[in-house]
């Protein structure tokens, strides 16, 4: 199994990057290879990094995507975590040379994270779309497909590339406000985690990031306060939100929820 996100136009908020790089930590995952960056990347667009102490050089950092391995307890397989950043350029290149690797390590399943600026309110549960590489994953995995036809950064691309290749793939999507994209994104860093829980129907180790979460929303929420506009826009955005997710607070979204429920504890051996 594989979760991978990448930072640039798909990582709103930095919301999936920063769900990725908190499995890396909490996995305790090893590197083990990475992508030669020459190829991708514009070093004037995305520098290096230097890491200068005592007026000497000890650390110079080239910008390109990482690929660990985690082995966590109770999951039952190895998992591959991918932190990377959007190229800037030889897209099919980069995407051909990834999904290589996925094939030697013998991955299974690719789950991509990703998270765009939307119209939602940051008092509001953070909606997470799902894309599956097909109907039949779709169904296996109780994701709720949805309908797009737009632009589309690294995340569709490499799922494109996965499927045309036989690998199952499915990418979650977060959206967050977008009167408060800068990072970080706490809340949606945890509902992207909280999607691939439901996924894999598994618990995953969420450490701090509920109080995190909630200590945005108090930030925002003062915020707010302070300013008439932004208040009256974010509680349009509410009046919006629960109009429209009104019809959806019963029957089958409900027992969707109760199945969800189910499922993880049948994994918990409760």
């Amino acid at each position: 199994m594989l979760i991978a996100a990448f930072e640039g136009w798909n990582d709103a908020g930095e919301a999936a990057s920063s769900a990725v790089g908190h499995l890396t930590d909490a996995w305790t995952a090893r590197q083990i290879g990475e992508i030669d960056p020459e190829d991708y990347y514009d070093f004037q667009v995305t520098r290096p990094m230097m890491e200068i102490t005592d007026g000497k050089t000890e650390k110079l950092e080239w910008p390109t995507s990482r690929l660990a391995v985690a082995s966590p307890a109770g999951l039952g397989r190895d998992v591959i975590l991918v932190q990377g950043i959007e190229p800037n350029m030889r897209w099919r290149g980069f995407t051909s040379e990834l999904v290589t690797a996925f094939g030697e390590l013998k991955v299974e399943l690719v789950i991509l994270l990703g998270a765009l600026l939307a119209d939602s309110p940051h008092t509001r549960p953070v909606p997470v779309s799902a894309a599956a590489s097909g109907p039949e994953l779709a169904a296996q995995l109780h994701v709720e497909p949805v309908d797009y036809k737009g632009p589309t950064g690294i995340v569709g691309v490499l799922q494109q590339a996965c499927s045309a290749e036989g690998m199952q793939a499915v990418s979650l999507w977060a959206a967050v406000p977008h009167y408060v994209a800068q990072p970080p994104s706490p809340k949606a860093t945890l509902a992207l985690l909280r999607g691939v829980e439901d996924i894999l129907d598994v618990s995953l180790p969420m450490g701090d990031l509920p109080t995190d979460a909630r200590a945005w929303e108090r930030g925002v929420d003062e915020l707010a306060e302070q300013d008439s506009e932004v208040a009256e826009y974010v509680r349009t955005l509410e009046e919006a939100k629960d109009a429209t997710d009104l019809p959806e607070a019963s029957g089958d979204a409900i027992a969707r929820e109760f199945e969800r429920y189910l499922r993880r504890r049948g994994d918990r051996g409760v």
